[in-house]
């Protein structure tokens, strides 16, 4: 645990080179950009601080400090094993989304981990229960064993028949850290990282649909489940396992296919909207999948959405998106034993605003009347 009272000199000799890595990546600053908003470093100075090749005097450490916007204990070491380095996030497009884009979205992740872990200082959460069916890359996996592992996690967690009510906090109560950030990031979607204590779920906090975001939150969960640390990041065949995924997680198949039609009926397809809580595009490609729909009548469908605008915005509205509670909670039950989140922060060092960024998922699909 990091100590407030700790002199700067003593912060400097338990300098954690991860800290002032994921303090640069918070920031979205290169190494060079770093050096010269500090003005007394240089990046190549930055670079060994970050390898591990050298330390920076407290008084260099202060000013990065100031710089980062972090608390001067956050750059010591915590008192636990330090996450690999190399653990990565699964994002959809590594193409549409730029190297530092995602460094700073990945950052906010680990920040989140460092999160969950202090508060397990104070709070009992959820033990980690998350199932793993790898997918050998040597052996060409089946739709339907994609299937069968989204059958078998939803065994696992004993999830009833039927719509799932909840995705997000399906997921927190086994064990997963979900977040929503606002970090002005553009073409970042949901993504996840799995680390091996706590694994974290990001979804978009400017997808305001229902549907897509419990999708999202379904897709995360089939990298983690298919996948995990070892799965190729961006590659189209990961990407396609893990929408198989979800679309089984929330639709099974045993459940879904007589309901399905296997035309364009568009009031049906609103009605399983309504009812499954996913998008009719979801629904349409469900029912190709599952034989229900022709190839002919699924192109029409296509073809249907896009002269209806509904590929950007469909009809039948579910509201507003599952919004992840358990790192609230646990703060919230943390206060209850004598410990206010001031000195919460205060002890663990973190960053206060960065924090708060992280616990504001409030996302709002209609305008505010402010009185």
């Amino acid at each position: 645990m990091s100590d407030p009272q700790l002199d700067p000199r003593d912060i400097a000799a338990l300098f954690d080179r991860t800290r002032l890595r994921l303090a640069r990546e918070l920031r979205g600053f290169t190494q060079v950009q770093l050096a010269r908003e500090v003005g007394s470093v240089t990046a190549a100075s930055i670079s060994q601080f970050e390898n591990g090749h050298a330390r920076p005097a407290s008084s260099t450490l202060h000013r990065l400090s100031v710089v980062l916007r972090v608390p001067l204990p956050f750059f010591a070491a915590p008192a636990r094993p330090p996450v690999q380095e190399e653990v990565g996030g699964f994002f959809r497009s590594l193409r549409s989304t730029s190297p530092r884009d995602r460094q700073q979205a990945l950052a906010f992740v680990h920040l989140a981990r460092e999160l969950a872990l202090e508060l397990e200082k104070y709070v009992a959460l959820p033990s980690l229960n998350l199932p793993r069916i790898p997918v050998d890359e040597d052996v060409s996996i089946q739709s339907s064993d994609v299937e069968q592992a989204a059958a078998q996690v939803r065994h696992q967690w004993n999830v009833p028949a039927g719509p799932i009510y909840d995705v997000v906090r399906l997921l927190e109560r086994n064990g997963i850290v979900v977040v929503r950030f606002r970090v002005s990031i553009e073409k970042v979607d949901a993504f996840c990282v799995d680390f091996s204590d706590r694994p974290v779920v990001a979804l978009g906090a400017d997808k305001g649909l229902r549907d897509r975001s419990r999708f999202d939150a379904a897709h995360e969960l089939g990298h983690l489940v298919l996948h995990g640390v070892n799965g190729k990041i961006g590659d189209k065949l990961t990407e396609n396992q893990a929408n198989e995924f979800a679309a089984a997680f929330l639709m099974p198949a045993e459940e879904i296919r007589n309901e399905l039609p296997d035309r364009l009926d568009w009031p049906a397809f609103l009605h399983l909207k309504a009812k499954w809580h996913v998008s009719l595009a979801a629904l349409l490609v469900r029912a190709k999948t599952l034989g229900v729909m022709s190839e002919h009548t699924y192109a029409q469908a296509w073809k249907a959405l896009s002269v209806r605008g509904w590929r950007k915005v469909e009809p039948g509205a579910l509201g507003n998106p599952e919004v992840p509670v358990l790192l609230h909670r646990a703060l919230a039950l943390m206060e209850t034993t004598g410990i206010s989140f001031r000195e919460f922060i205060n002890r663990s060092g973190l960053p206060e605003l960065d924090i708060h960024t992280l616990l504001d998922s409030d996302i709002i699909e209609r305008p505010r009347v402010e009185l």
